[in-house]
């Protein structure tokens, strides 16, 4: 693999500063690591995994991204297509929520907890399942 000089300074670049998230950091030294151009080490996959205490598939995933889609998208984050979870409150059942915890709580309570209205959500059937977690994350409550 071998880097042109203007990427070889942005990669310095981003490791001499040391803002960006430890992944990115990762993944430029292993870039710079890796490239056998003149001015650099053109070491090998082993020589970097011990160097840099990482693994053998993170250091063939670098590599293969390059290869494959170039060197900005081994430097960005890449953006899921579909949320990892999907989302369990839609509009109309968050809604149902917020009357819910806006109306009087139940008898013996001062106001509605996360826990309470995780239960009364099921019992409802305004969604399947809940958690007080996914309660407090709605985004209007927040």
């Amino acid at each position: 693999m071998r880097l042109s000089g203007e990427e070889r300074e942005r990669l310095e670049a981003l490791i001499r500063k040391g803002r960006s998230p430890a992944q990115r950091l990762l993944k430029a030294r292993i870039l710079l690591k890796a490239d056998v151009s003149q001015a650099g080490a053109g070491w090998s996959d082993s020589r970097i995994i011990k160097a840099l205490e990482t693994s053998v598939s993170m250091v063939y995933r670098v590599r293969k991204q390059l290869v494959e889609e170039g060197f900005e998208a081994v430097l960005s984050r890449k953006q899921r297509a579909t949320p990892g979870v999907a989302r369990i409150f839609d509009g109309e059942k968050e809604a149902k929520l917020i009357a819910l915890a806006c109306s009087k709580p139940p008898k013996g309570r001062a106001r509605w907890t996360l826990r309470l209205l995780e239960k009364k959500v099921v019992e409802l059937k305004i969604v399947d399942r809940a958690s007080d977690s996914t309660i407090g994350n709605v985004r209007s409550f927040v």
